[in-house]
């Protein structure tokens, strides 16, 4: 199967693209400026989805049977301080992808976020009722309402604080946990807000899947358990054997920040182990499998 992967450069889209090829797809890396991923088997090409002409012209040329749409802007203050651009990205963006790969009929699946619900009681179902609590989350709720209209099959995938190997440069929670304490720095972790962690190759290959069955729906795609940050820390800490004293929870409503976030927001899986057997790692396996041990 022909795939175009937007976002390619993003820490999901790396391993999308390796999980893809290695299934034997012919894969079209894209994202924005050059190739990040390094000396790879599979097609690149720089794209801003924002450019209908820049989306018209790379579809007309690669002509995909499967888009996966992992292309964002993610940071939740940066959306809320940037609101146009964030519009631009994540709703105008969809916009434009979605009406080339209509033009293929093509199958369209779009990468979302816990951030569409409002956090008020956590463990959400596929069906439950949206409600973002920032920028952020209402363009990401926007978006899947333009993805649900697509005349051909398509695929809404949410997920929820996605934790691995670091690539491109790009850090998350754990990479900085670990750097922080192994340079004996103390280190601030919000301890009042509860997720369902996600290992990213658990999260690709559930993509991988939905996307070789031409899935229709929503899917949630997490992990098993339920952490808060902090506690993801300490786990982390005690694995390595690093000083788990460095490590200070606080509330979040010291982290400066100009987004709200919704506290509690871990999200179902039901339904995903029903369609495609998705079995996640627990955290703790997720840990283990990251750092050897």
């Amino acid at each position: 199967m022909k795939v175009l992967v937007t976002g390619a450069n993003g820490f999901l889209g790396y391993y999308l693209c390796r999980q893809l090829h290695a299934a034997g797809h012919t894969v079209l890396a894209t994202g924005k400026g050059g190739n990040r991923h390094g000396d790879i088997a599979y097609a690149y090409a720089s794209l801003d989805f924002t450019d209908p002409f820049a989306v018209h012209d790379v579809f007309e040329a690669f002509a995909p049977e499967a888009v996966i749409h992992a292309g964002a802007m993610s940071k939740p203050d940066e959306c809320e301080k940037n609101q146009w651009q964030a519009y631009l990205v994540n709703v105008e963006g969809t916009l434009h992808l979605l009406a080339n790969a209509e033009e293929c009929e093509a199958y369209f699946l779009f990468v979302s976020t816990d951030f569409v619900f409002d956090g008020e009681t956590g463990m959400y179902t596929e069906e439950a009722t949206v409600n973002p609590v920032n920028y952020y989350g209402k363009t990401k709720a926007e978006a899947e309402e333009a993805v649900q209209e697509y005349a051909h099959a398509w695929g809404i995938v949410r997920t929820v604080l996605v934790y691995g190997l670091p690539q491109g440069g790009r850090s998350n929670l754990l990479s900085v946990v670990k750097e922080k304490l192994e340079k004996g720095e103390t280190y601030q972790v919000v301890s009042d807000q509860w997720r369902t962690p996600t290992f990213v190759e658990d999260l690709a290959a559930g993509i991988v899947q939905l996307v070789q069955q031409r899935s229709k729906g929503i899917y949630h795609l997490s992990g098993p358990d339920g952490y808060s940050p902090y506690e993801m820390a300490k786990e982390l800490a005690a694995l390595l054997k690093l000083d788990a004293a460095l490590i200070q929870p606080c509330l979040s409503a010291v982290i400066p920040g100009a987004a709200r976030r919704p506290m509690r927001t871990g999200l179902s899986i039901e339904k995903a182990k029903a369609a495609i057997g998705y079995a996640p790692l627990s955290f703790a396996e997720g840990l283990r499998r990251l750092y050897g041990q």
